[in-house]
């Protein structure tokens, strides 16, 4: 069931997204290894997918929501493994867990399309 609307999604998009570059940093697991750059890494795309999605709050309008959603789906399931597939769950692995988990809820509950066309198409 999606009920989760494009706006709410975009909104969160721009938190997570920022939220995944500082995490390394905030919870002290800023080593420079895999632990930091995964969610580093995965920080960045968020942002630059919310910035090019065709929603609400895209900047560019090129990508479309139900791309969006699947980039989502698949960058939460790799921040999800990502302590067991990079071999730092010794380490951390409950910010990867619970911010993946997120991810992916909210790729499966977002609406494929904004409400209004026009809000998503006409904002620059």
């Amino acid at each position: 069931m999606r009920f989760m609307s494009t706006r709410v999604h975009g909104i969160a998009d721009y938190v997570i997204g920022l939220l995944l570059i500082a995490a390394p940093f905030v919870f002290g697991f800023a080593t420079g290894g895999p632990a930091q750059w995964v969610p580093t890494i995965l920080g960045l795309v968020m942002l630059g997918s919310a910035i090019m999605t065709k929603y609400e709050l895209g900047l560019m309008h090129v990508i479309p929501m139900p791309l969006h959603l699947t980039l989502d789906l698949i960058s939460g399931i790799l921040l999800l493994v990502s302590p067991w597939l990079f071999g730092f769950a010794d380490i951390v692995f409950l910010p990867h867990v619970i911010v993946g988990i997120i991810e992916i809820g909210a790729s499966l509950t977002t609406e494929k399309q904004p409400r209004s066309v026009t809000d998503a198409t006409t904002r620059r």
